[in-house]
């Protein structure tokens, strides 16, 4: 049998030397664009010094990560990691900011391709001709207020001279440059605790967001009709297109359930029909393009209207969301507004005559019957991440107290599965939740995701003022 070769490898043409040399010659001078200083460049510095402070001694190195294969020679379009973002205010791909010792900081970057090398029109993944124009080292530096330098230098600069600990699991070069220390675990929950209370800055960023995901859910509304005739996913694009438009994309993926899809806590396949008399919950969020996302739910109604069942239910709901809002005071614990709003739910499925105890006997810890239908929390923190500060430690934020600059999220929900044989037909395949974004004061909150509408009445009106 003769043998096979088998050729792999790019489509692109070989570049001959005739024309790599071709290619490095007759550009215009571009070296220097004005560049505006960023706005968050303000802020940074105070933050790199409380980290600093939380590590006395010690080097800290938090990268931005790199980009993440799709499938095949695809990547996924890259996003900084939280940490290196609110450290830096740089979001582009390969930077790591390195805070010595003595508490100097310096970002190493990847920057703009040079003309007078190959990789500009050759590196598909970086090359400006390929990607893009990425800033200079003096650009970045000017615009973030940080001295920079080439990623290249980065592994001189690693030198096992001083304790050192890392931000890892997102650069694989800069793991494999630096030891394992038994601090690094406690570096990933110190950099999450140290972003639970935003600041002045960081609010104002989340109002935007809350802002533009307000106006994509009046999109969303306004697209029913025709959504009729499609299916979910007409939905999902049209809050998507103006989480492009106005933000830099979305901040999760978005839930977009109508009928006995609601019922599924994270649907995200978007792809079911959407009918009158069926509701449709919708979750979604805009993150802004300082990358800070909003996170509202709300059950609208897909005729208009709710039937007497449906509002009955939904206003259930608003009232466990209410309990929840009544418990947000700076020094409760966490764990209080869900507390609270688990009483009116365990009290409400007890009045439908579904628990098969009584509600304080399903609200016993040893109990928790009533969770069959709403086993999911009633919030998180919200900012850079949807779930945001997820790795702090319990005693910081679960198990901790709310504090004034605390960002989060309110959204007791309750479901009904489409195959619960424990429950009446009638209330199969429902689900409800309202999800509000709030800010801790020194007083109480303040909602940011007021102008969207809670009661069963005002989301009529709201939907036909949309319509009309």
């Amino acid at each position: 049998m003769a043998e096979q070769r088998f050729h792999t490898g790019s489509h692109d043409l070989p570049v001959s030397a005739a024309l790599d040399e071709f290619m490095r010659t007759g550009w215009l001078d571009s070296e220097h664009h004005d560049l505006p200083t960023a706005e968050v460049a303000a802020w940074t510095p105070a933050r790199r010094a409380r980290l600093h402070q939380a590590f006395p001694g010690h080097r800290v190195v938090v990268p931005a990560g790199t980009f993440q294969a799709r499938s095949n020679d695809q990547d996924y379009r890259f996003r900084a990691h939280s940490a290196y973002v609110w450290l830096t205010g740089d979001q582009s791909s390969d930077g790591v900011i390195v805070v010595e010792p003595d508490g100097d900081s310096t970002l190493y970057l990847r920057p703009r391709s040079a003309r007078d090398n190959g990789e500009f029109f050759r590196d598909r993944r970086y090359g400006e001709l390929w990607a893009g124009r990425r800033p200079t080292l003096g650009e970045s530096t000017r615009a973030l207020g940080l001295t920079t330098r080439h990623r290249g230098e980065l592994a001189a600069a690693l030198k096992p001279d001083t304790p050192t600990l890392v931000l890892r699991g997102l650069d694989a070069e800069v793991d494999a440059a630096v030891a394992p220390a038994d601090g690094d675990a406690e570096l990933k929950a110190v950099l999450a605790e140290l972003r639970l209370v935003k600041d002045a800055w960081e609010i104002t960023q989340l109002e935007e967001a809350v802002a533009i995901t307000t106006r994509g859910f009046e999109d969303v509304v306004r697209a029913l009709p025709q959504a009729k005739a499609t299916s979910e996913r007409l939905l999902e694009g049209v809050f998507w297109q103006r989480a492009r438009l106005e933000g830099n994309e979305v901040g999760y993926h978005s839930i977009v359930a109508a009928g006995a899809h609601a019922a599924t806590l994270h649907w995200i396949d978007n792809d079911g029909p959407v009918r009158d008399g069926d509701l449709l919950l919708l979750d979604a969020g805009v993150e802004t393009r300082s990358l800070y996302t909003a996170d509202i739910t709300r059950v609208l109604p897909i005729s208009g209207h709710f039937t007497p069942l449906q509002r009955d239910l939904y206003e259930l709901c608003r009232k466990a969301n209410d309990a929840s809002l009544a418990a947000l005071v700076p020094g409760a614990a966490y764990r209080d507004f869900h507390r609270a709003a688990m009483r009116v739910y365990a009290y409400g499925l007890a009045d439908l005559g579904i628990l098969p105890v009584s509600a304080e006997q399903a609200l016993d810890e040893d109990s928790g019957l009533y969770r069959r239908w709403t086993l999911c929390g009633s919030g998180h923190m919200l900012g850079l991440d949807v779930h945001d500060c997820a790795a702090a430690r319990s005693d910081r934020y679960l198990d901790g107290t709310l504090t004034p600059g605390h960002v989060l999220t309110v959204e007791p929900g309750i479901y009904f599965q489409p195959d619960d044989g424990l429950i009446p037909a009638e209330l199969r395949g429902m689900g409800f939740r309202i999800e509000e974004d709030l800010l801790i004061t020194e007083t109480g909150y303040r909602m940011l995701s007021d102008g969207l509408p809670r009661t069963a009445s005002d989301v009529e009106s709201w939907m036909h003022r949309l319509a009309s």
